[in-house]
C-alpha cells in the first residue's frame, strides 16, 4: 500500500507506507515483543526493528516504548493501531473480490432474447448452466424483436444477445451457433393438412399465412417465404404477430397456419398440432451474438459455455 492517507478524524496527513510496514507493526502490537514478532513473520529482528523504526519516522512520533520484557505501545501507538488494524483485511478481501471479478464471478450480465429463443432447450439449458457456475453474477434477461436487440447490443445496453438475424445485420458482431432448428407447419387443431405426416409444404398454398413483420424478424419472416417459394407458391399473409407465441396463438384461434421454429412445440398450447415437414426441411440457425473484441469476463464465460454446449450437449 503506497501513498496511504492515515490520520486523525479532524486532520489529513498523506504518507507513502507500505502495507508490509502495516504488518510488520501488526505483529509487534500483538506479541509486545520484537524477537517473537520476527520469527513469527519469518524475518530476522534486525531487519525488522529498523523497519518499525522507519514506520516511526515516517508518522513522525514513536509507536512503541521498550519495557523489560519487550515493547509496549505508546498512546499513539494505541492511536495507530486502531485507525489500521482492519486494513490487512480489508485488502485481502478487495484482493480477492477483484480476482473473482477478473474471472468473472461477480459483476452483471445482460442478455437480450427473443420470444422463441426463450423456449430452445438449448438456451434453458445454456441459462440454467450459467447460474449453476456463477450465482453471484446479476444476470439480466430482457425480451425483444431481433432488430432491438441488435441495437442495444451495439449501443452497450446489452452484453450479449441470443437470437436469429439476417447477415446483413451483422455488422462487425460476433456470432457463435447455438442451435440449428427446424421449422415444423403449425395448423388448427382437426386441420384437414394434420393427416398427411409429414406434411408436404405445398399443401398449405390456399392457407393463410402468419407470421412476423419482417422488420421485428427477419431471419423467421424469409425462412417462411423462401419455404413456400420452393414449395412451388407465394404464400398469402394473414394477420402479422410481433411475438412467436402471438403467432402460434393466433393459429389456435383459427386465423391461420404458420411455420415456426420446433422448439415452440415445446408450448403445447391448445387448439393447435405441429407436423413436420417433408424434406427439404426449412432451418432457422439460433446465435449467440456479442460486441467484437469483448473482454468482460461474464461476457466471455457465457461465450464459453456454448461452445462446451456444442461439445457435450445441454446440461440438464
Amino acid at each position: 500500500m503506497s501513498n496511504s492517507c492515515l490520520a486523525p478524524l479532524r486532520y489529513a496527513v498523506c504518507i507513502p507506507m507500505e502495507l508490509r510496514h502495516l504488518r510488520y507493526f501488526l505483529a509487534v502490537a500483538d506479541e509486545r515483543n520484537v524477537t517473537r514478532a520476527a520469527a513469527r513473520l519469518g524475518i530476522q529482528q534486525p531487519p525488522l526493528s529498523q523497519q518499525i523504526r522507519e514506520l516511526e519516522r515516517e508518522i513522525g512520533t514513536p509507536l512503541f516504548h521498550r519495557v523489560p520484557r519487550g515493547v509496549e505501545l505508546t498512546e499513539a501507538g494505541h492511536t495507530f493501531l486502531r485507525l489500521v488494524q482492519s486494513i490487512p483485511a480489508q485488502v485481502e478481501g478487495a484482493t480477492h473480490e477483484a480476482r473473482r471479478a477478473g474471472r468473472g464471478e461477480t459483476g452483471e450480465l445482460r442478455v437480450g432474447f427473443t420470444g422463441a429463443a426463450s423456449i430452445n432447450p438449448q438456451v434453458q439449458g445454456l441459462l440454467r448452466r450459467y447460474r449453476d457456475l456463477y450465482p453471484d453474477v446479476r444476470l439480466t434477461l430482457t425480451e425483444k424483436n431481433t432488430v432491438t436487440l441488435l441495437d442495444e447490443l451495439r449501443s452497450h445496453q446489452l452484453d450479449a444477445v441470443l437470437a436469429r438475424p439476417l447477415p446483413q445485420h451483422l455488422g462487425d458482431l460476433t456470432l457463435t451457433l447455438v442451435a440449428r432448428e427446424p421449422m415444423v407447419a403449425v395448423v388448427p387443431r382437426g386441420h384437414p393438412a394434420a393427416q398427411t405426416r409429414p406434411l408436404p409444404l405445398e399443401r398449405l398454398r390456399d392457407e393463410t399465412f402468419i407470421t412476423t413483420p419482417r422488420e421485428f424478424g427477419p431471419l423467421i419472416y424469409d425462412t417462411v417465404w423462401q419455404a413456400c417459394r420452393a414449395a412451388g407458391f407465394e404464400p398469402r399473409l394473414g394477420q402479422l404477430a410481433p411475438q412467436m407465441l402471438s403467432i402460434v396463438s393466433l393459429v389456435a384461434a383459427g386465423l391461420g397456419v404458420s411455420l415456426v421454429p420446433d422448439a415452440m412445440r415445446r408450448l403445447n398450447l391448445e387448439g393447435c398440432e405441429y407436423l413436420e415437414l417433408r424434406p427439404p426441411v426449412p432451418t432457422v440457425d439460433l446465435t449467440l451474438l456479442c460486441r467484437p473484441h469483448e473482454r468482460a469476463a461474464t461476457v466471455l464465460n457465457f461465450t464459453a459455455l456454448v461452445g462446451d454446449m456444442q461439445e457435450t450437449g445441454p446440461h440438464r
